[in-house]
């Protein structure tokens, strides 16, 4: 019980929770595979304070105050989510740094980096390689474009073939 109420009130599992939540809103799923790297004091201080666990409770769908963040490894096995946790030095990354990589059968691999600024606050950086910056808080538009032949001439086509009303 005591774990419990540590691990709900650390500042780094409020934000760890919310990078695996917006993670997994991202993806579109619960993902079935996850690779987790946590950088800085994510990484030196992940399982004390239970960064590791909170983040996997995010992939899970759990929100921050969820009384199973510390049993989120056995839930996550429950419900077929396997994933690897390993630490990781990442070149000019802010120190509370998680890199996720997500995979499910029919679902693009995504992966997704994103830091804690305290507060249970987040930013997300990085987005399959792009650099990108958004919270969470508000409604993103995010849009996946595969670049493949035609495809910029279709759009650019789109506006001729309205018909004008006037």
């Amino acid at each position: 019980r005591r774990q419990r109420q540590m691990c709900i009130r650390d500042r780094h599992t409020a934000g760890a929770v919310r990078i695996g939540m917006v993670a997994r809103q991202l993806f579109g799923r619960q993902p079935e595979k996850a690779e987790v790297i946590l950088h800085g004091s994510f990484a030196a201080t992940g399982k004390g304070h239970g960064t590791d666990r909170a983040l996997i409770a995010g992939l899970l769908g759990m929100m921050p105050d969820d009384m199973r963040i510390p049993d989120s490894y056995e839930v996550a096995k429950d419900m077929g989510m396997d994933f690897v946790m390993k630490n990781k030095n990442i070149k000019g990354a802010h120190p509370n740094t998680a890199q996720i990589i997500m995979e499910a059968e029919g679902v693009p691999q995504m992966k997704i980096q994103a830091h804690s600024i305290g507060g249970g606050r987040i930013c997300v950086c990085k987005l399959d390689g792009i650099d990108v910056n958004f919270s969470g808080e508000s409604c993103t538009l995010i849009i996946r474009n595969v670049d493949e032949p035609g495809r910029i001439m279709e759009v650019a086509a789109a506006p001729v073939s309205y018909t004008h009303l006037t």
